[in-house]
């Protein structure tokens, strides 16, 4: 049975982090959510890869905090913050490809 991730994360969110990288939070409702995402290494760089059209040497981290039940991924901005053609100064709406994850947890 496959779960949703809007199902076990409280927040799941995107931002800035400085002019040239972009953060993603998601924030489990639970530590044992936390762990097994965490565990299974679904939320990888071929996964953010291939949702944010990346190559993998723009991946800066991805990283998991236990005592926050997260995982953080930043990645490097297509666009400078700001720059002409950019179309989200504060980084706030990018997260969307991140709610439709999908995947098996035991």
């Amino acid at each position: 049975m496959k779960t949703k991730i809007t199902d076990i994360a409280s927040v799941i969110r995107s931002k800035n982090s400085g002019p040239y990288e972009l953060t993603f939070d998601i924030i489990f409702n639970t530590h044992r959510d936390f762990e097994l995402v965490r565990d299974s290494g679904f939320i990888n760089e071929k996964l953010i890869c291939s949702l944010y059209n990346l190559t993998p040497d723009k991946i800066i981290s991805i990283i998991a905090f236990s005592p926050a039940k997260a995982i953080k991924a930043t990645i490097k901005r297509p666009l400078c913050s700001g720059d002409i053609g950019e179309t989200d100064v504060y980084g706030a709406q990018q997260h969307a490809p991140l709610l439709g994850l999908e995947f098996d947890i035991h």
